[in-house]
């Protein structure tokens, strides 16, 4: 088409959308809460990532060594432990800060500490705390342990203990319960999205029918099927943006609100500081969404009044 034609194409989209009125109200009031709950999938994706994680972070395998092993080969070999690249990061505790703690946990415990002072030495030995970035890799990391073993200047190993057996039931659960989630939200995703679109789709054909006397008119006068589809399509996608607009605008008061109310129950999560932080996300995702919605969804549905 020529660039005339374009522009008559834009200017009669721009009418269409103008000139229907209840129909156009009704498209795009379909079209908002298509992408709302395109929206609020962000939000809970958003949610379900944080919770995860914050699960994750509680998870980790303890090395507990032998009172004998000196400093420097522990810092050795949890330097070799970072190098990992199962590991996300390896804490190491001294034995004074052991002892620190211990005391701390029990310091309600008169009988403990007096136990304690008796002994007249810290019994307690060092400890390396570490962190794999997904709690399926925390096996590889003991049987590296296993295969490497690191022994002090009589020989024996300076490994007392490793807590990964005590916690791999939780971990196991745990990494059965994330890859469940997962591939729970990608259903729930799919599922909305398609009952959405189907959603949206019934809508613009609803208002493409009334206006199919007026395709006849033009099919009849010659006009082309990208002249006829054309204006549409421009009204299809418009109203897409124009319920995208509303959406992100809604979102702004509403995240406010769910931000400060439910935060304590989130875990620190601030639906709002969230909204805010990835706005420019929502607003790529949402209007994306509205532009091709409503510009396939008019393409399909004026389709069958374009057949001979």
């Amino acid at each position: 088409m020529s660039t005339m034609m374009i522009r008559r194409v834009f200017v009669n989209g721009a009418k269409n959308f103008v000139r229907s009125g209840s129909v156009t109200a009704a498209t795009v009031l379909i079209m908002t809460v298509t992408l709302a709950i395109v929206g609020l999938l962000i939000f809970l994706s958003a949610i379900l990532t944080n919770t995860l994680t914050a699960i994750k972070d509680k998870v980790d395998v303890n090395v507990y060594f032998v009172t004998t092993a000196g400093e420097g080969e522990i810092i050795s070999l949890q330097n070799k432990i970072a190098d990992l690249t199962q590991v996300a990061s390896v804490t190491y505790t001294s034995r004074e800060e052991a002892l620190i703690s211990f005391k701390a946990r029990h310091a309600t415990d008169e009988l403990t500490l007096q136990a304690l002072e008796e002994l007249g030495d810290n019994p307690l030995g060092a400890s390396l705390s570490i962190k794999a970035k997904d709690p399926g890799q925390y096996e590889g990391i003991v049987q590296f342990l296993s295969d490497n073993p690191t022994t002090g200047a009589d020989g024996k190993s300076i490994i007392d203990r490793v807590n990964y057996f005590q916690n791999k039931i939780v971990i196991d659960r745990l990494t059965g319960a994330i890859r469940a989630t997962e591939q729970a939200g990608a259903a729930i995703v799919l599922l909305f999205a398609l009952a959405s679109a189907v959603i949206a789709f019934a809508t613009v054909r609803l208002a493409i029918y009334t206006a199919r006397e007026e395709i006849a008119v033009m099919r009849l006068m010659g006009a082309s099927n990208a002249y006829i589809r054309g204006p549409f399509i421009v009204a299809g996608i418009l109203a897409g943006v124009v319920a995208s607009f509303i959406v992100l605008t809604l979102f702004y008061p509403l995240s406010w609100y769910a931000g400060s109310a439910l935060s304590s129950w989130l875990g620190g999560f601030n639906l709002f500081s969230y909204y805010l932080g990835n706005f420019a996300l929502f607003f790529s995702i949402l209007t994306g969404s509205g532009f091709l919605l409503g510009g396939v969804a008019s393409f399909i549905a004026v389709r069958r009044y374009l057949r001979v």
